[in-house]
């Protein structure tokens, strides 16, 4: 078949053309430039908020990492720090905390027992924080102001704050919503009541989103709640039948509740992307990730997934009464009861409600390349909308 020299000088021609119109998906991304990260959430990712308002989580918290406790409910470092970490970021500090923080790449504002929806109670009555997600967004707001009226104040402080742009081009994460669902069950509520006023926590996120959306946030990576009915201080607490335990010895009806909170917070994330248009949202299914961990412990490197490290006693090595650190006194003389076992890099659970750094190391690394995200973008690809 003969072909004409003018074919063949602009098939080339044709091919460029091909390449610039239609780029690979992949490829055509840039990598993204966060210079901050503005954290929400619980204890999953307190890096020492209620330390500082309620004093320390005390030894042996902080053992694997930092070599002392450092403010969060863990022997080391949680997902939050491993996600500051890869992007080239210190450790957040906690906004509450007025020793030694520096706020010039961000601040969090989680603490550990914090709900969406504030609590009619108070942290020695229930466990949960008063800081709940719309106090939060308070203190951020105090912050965004503060912090740019110190920054041209010029003074000592002012390098320590971050810069105005920061908060545009800045990450905003969130994990919180697990207290919300164990709250109800220790009030006593059934599955119905809890899944009832799941849609009003929905509703306050959202309230939340569009706050930060308005004074600048435009990206967005929001973890889902994860398999609360595989952790031990549920499984020790809350009343389950041997027909409501699964083939992992985790809680059905517990993890239930939190894929359905999941289902409607993504919900949520999918509405929000068309209320907030120049936004960019990543849903991150941490549930699965940590179920997968938990459910097949010993191919992952791990053991005795639904046994807490830092405990005393019990199947699950949980006890409300003597937690992790918990001391007695024995002839005038003071003892460790809830001490850590022996090896930590090879536990799950920390201490009967969160993870270890090895478990959270793990978690972290299934996440960051986008395999469990909608849309499916790593975390240095998040400020892409798809």
């Amino acid at each position: 078949m003969e072909v004409s020299v003018s074919k063949l000088v602009n098939f080339p021609l044709v091919l460029v053309l091909l390449v610039i119109v239609y780029p690979i998906s992949s490829g055509a991304k840039s990598k993204c430039d966060f210079p901050a990260i503005f954290n929400f959430g619980d204890s999953n990712s307190d890096t020492g908020g209620l330390s500082a308002a309620f004093g320390q989580a005390g030894p042996p918290a902080g053992e694997t990492y930092f070599g002392a406790p450092a403010g969060r409910y863990s022997d080391g470092r949680l997902v939050i720090d491993f996600i500051a970490e890869s992007l080239g970021l210190p450790h957040l500090s906690a906004f509450l905390d007025a020793l030694g923080s520096n706020f010039s790449y961000g601040a969090n504002f989680a603490t550990a027992g914090s709900t969406i929806r504030p609590q009619n109670t108070t942290l020695h009555q229930s466990g949960f924080s008063p800081i709940s997600l719309n106090v939060q967004i308070y203190e951020f707001n105090d912050f965004h102001r503060r912090s740019q009226i110190i920054r041209c104040k010029g003074n000592v402080f002012s390098q320590l704050m971050p810069k105005e742009k920061h908060f545009s081009h800045g990450l905003y994460t969130f994990d919180i919503g697990q207290n919300d669902l164990t709250a109800g069950y220790f009030l006593n509520m059934t599955t119905d009541q809890v899944r009832a006023y799941v849609p009003d926590l929905m509703d306050q996120f959202k309230t939340v989103m569009k706050d930060i959306y308005d004074q600048g946030g435009r990206y967005f990576w929001i973890h889902n709640t994860g398999p609360v009915g595989c952790l031990p201080y549920i499984l020790d607490r809350l009343l389950i039948t041997a027909a409501q335990v699964d083939k992992a010895g985790c809680a059905s009806p517990f993890n239930k509740v939190a894929q359905y909170f999941n289902a409607k917070l993504k919900e949520t994330v999918v509405q929000l992307r068309k209320d907030l248009p120049l936004a960019a949202l990543t849903y991150v299914d941490v549930y699965s990730a940590k179920y997968e961990l938990i459910s097949h412990a010993n191919k992952h490197g791990f053991e005795h997934p639904l046994r807490a490290c830092c405990g005393h006693g019990g199947k699950y090595n949980y006890n409300m009464k003597h937690g992790c650190g918990s001391k007695i006194k024995v002839k005038g003389k003071e003892i460790m009861l809830g001490k850590s076992c022996k090896d930590p890099t090879v536990r799950i659970n920390w201490d009967g409600v969160h993870y270890t750094e090895a478990a959270n190391r793990w978690v972290f690394e299934k996440i960051v390349n986008g395999s469990y995200s909608d849309p499916p973008l790593p975390l240095n690809m998040a400020c892409h909308k798809q």
